[in-house]
């Protein structure tokens, strides 16, 4: 690997990174075979659109190790149509959907010996970015760009806790540009960061909910939902939010196990009122599904029942688990 630390809980989710990596290159109309290479700093000129004019867009997924050798990739399909759909917003080239599972599967085949003991996976992180030298392009698409997969060995980002996520609500500014929010590009997450910071410095929280209005949507890197004993609620998909993957399969889960799932928009205030007595939780390809402990809004604090990971939260994260590790059937034939 290319960092002298392991992975595991100690190491900070995605510091670590295995030593190959793939990269196609797009000019002239067409892209380049993707070829692996070694992990190594990328070859930029200074007026690289991307640099300027913030042409990039990424995934995030995970491939386990099943407990007969074999590695799957976790909803493959799912990742490859968002980043197209990322792609399509910022104009940017991007491969094929055959030439982009290709490349994935060529590089987890070739860092597979990487691949940690399940809750660990292998992390992977395909990304585009628009390459051409052109700073008068502010107007214009980049004609040039590059993609390549970094491969990351991470461990449990749970690892065990059974606090809850203190959460800041921030119920005036938006996450994001509006109908870009479904975009996983990196201004996104810059333009949440000044709030996360904040509430860090002011309330120690770990992140910021943005409610616009009073309207609940997402954090300022995962999805949103309120849990009880029998239902789920949450947002329904529009373009202000992140259209998140690993939100899909809790709520296809959660269907399956018999709990009601409410998809429509509501406000922080029953927000506050559900978790008098439900759970609620972040949901994300690092985190699958995280317990809130409590909301802190205005500076008042609303804890979460009693600040731990609620019974509903752990009992669904555990499900999803026991899918991705191959521990249990894959009914919805998410593994590839």
């Amino acid at each position: 690997m290319s960092n002298s630390a392991t992975p595991s809980k100690k190491a900070a989710f995605g510091s670590v990174f295995s030593d190959k990596m793939i990269v196609a290159e797009y000019k002239d109309g067409q892209w380049s075979p993707g070829k692996i290479t070694d992990v190594a700093p990328l070859q930029l000129h200074p007026a690289a659109h991307v640099l300027h004019y913030a042409s990039t867009c990424f995934e995030g997924m995970k491939a386990f190790k099943m407990a007969n050798g074999e590695v799957k990739i976790f909803r493959l399909d799912r990742h490859i149509a968002r980043m197209a759909q990322s792609a399509s917003l910022l104009h940017l080239p991007i491969p094929s959907p055959q030439e982009l599972e290709s490349m994935i599967r060529e590089v987890v085949e070739t860092n597979k010996a990487d691949i940690p003991e399940p809750p660990g996976a292998l992390y992977l992180r395909p990304t585009l970015i628009g390459t051409e030298a052109n700073i008068g392009a502010a107007g214009a698409p980049s004609g040039e760009a590059l993609f390549y997969v970094l491969v990351s060995p991470v461990g449990d980002y749970f690892s065990g806790s059974t606090k809850g996520l203190t959460i800041a609500i921030e119920d005036q500014e938006m996450r994001s540009t509006p109908g870009f929010g479904k975009a996983k590009t990196g201004g996104n997450y810059a333009s949440a960061l000044r709030h996360v910071m904040r509430a860090k410095k002011e309330n120690q929280a770990d992140q910021v909910l943005f409610c616009p209005g009073g309207d609940v949507q997402e954090t300022g890197a995962a999805n949103f939902f309120l849990i009880d004993d029998n239902r789920i609620m949450t947002k329904p998909l529009d373009a202000s939010f992140l259209h998140g993957v690993t939100r899909d399969s809790i709520i296809n889960l959660a269907r399956s196990m018999g709990y009601e799932i409410i998809e429509k928009d509501f406000t922080v205030d029953e927000l506050l009122e559900w978790i008098q007595h439900g759970e609620a939780a972040l949901s994300g390809t690092a985190a699958m599904l995280s317990g809130v402990g409590q909301f802190i809004l205005h500076g008042e604090t609303h804890p979460v029942g009693n600040g731990e990971v609620g019974p509903n939260t752990q009992k669904l994260r555990e499900a999803l688990l026991a899918i991705q590790s191959g521990k249990a059937e894959d009914q919805f034939a998410w593994l590839k």
